[in-house]
């Protein structure tokens, strides 16, 4: 079983690769869609699953709790445009220029989690635990990718 360290990077990993196929102009409308497709619904149970998992667990620091603040929120920020980019046609005018926005913004985010983060992170997740929250994360993330469409539903209604 991975760590927490080594489930969340293998995620960003493969988040940079769909990033990187959303972007390239040379690939097929159809192949771009897809790579939206998947980018979306991972980074949806992704964000959530480290959010109930890794951060839950961070917040029990003082220095923790602004860590992830700070992270929760980007993570809103970036749902919100993922939200409006998913609205809108991946060929429609703007959608190009929001998409390089949230590609920006999201490596920043992930670069920041993988540098900064897992440095502070460590003093708080002993070498013991990690493979036990890398369980964690992956399981609550196959839950959360069940309810994408049920919280959206849900946020609708409100």
């Amino acid at each position: 079983m991975p760590t927490i360290y080594d489930a969340i990077k293998n995620d960003h990993d493969a988040h940079r690769d769909l990033l990187a196929t959303i972007a390239d102009g040379s690939k097929t409308k159809a192949a771009r869609k897809k790579a939206w497709e998947d980018f979306y619904h991972d980074v949806k149970a992704h964000a959530a699953a480290e959010e109930e998992t890794f951060y839950s667990k961070l917040i029990s620091k003082t220095w923790g709790q602004d860590t992830a603040r700070h992270s929760v929120h980007e993570h809103q920020q970036l749902d919100d445009l993922m939200e409006d980019l998913n609205k809108t046609a991946i060929d429609a005018d703007g959608w190009l220029d929001k998409f390089n926005t949230l590609h920006h913004d999201y490596n920043h985010h992930i670069d920041e989690e993988e540098d900064e983060v897992f440095t502070r992170a460590r003093d708080v997740i002993s070498t013991d635990e990690l493979e036990g929250y890398g369980s964690r994360f992956l399981k609550r993330k196959e839950e959360e990718a069940g309810l994408i469409d049920k919280k959206k539903a849900d946020k609708l209604e409100d």
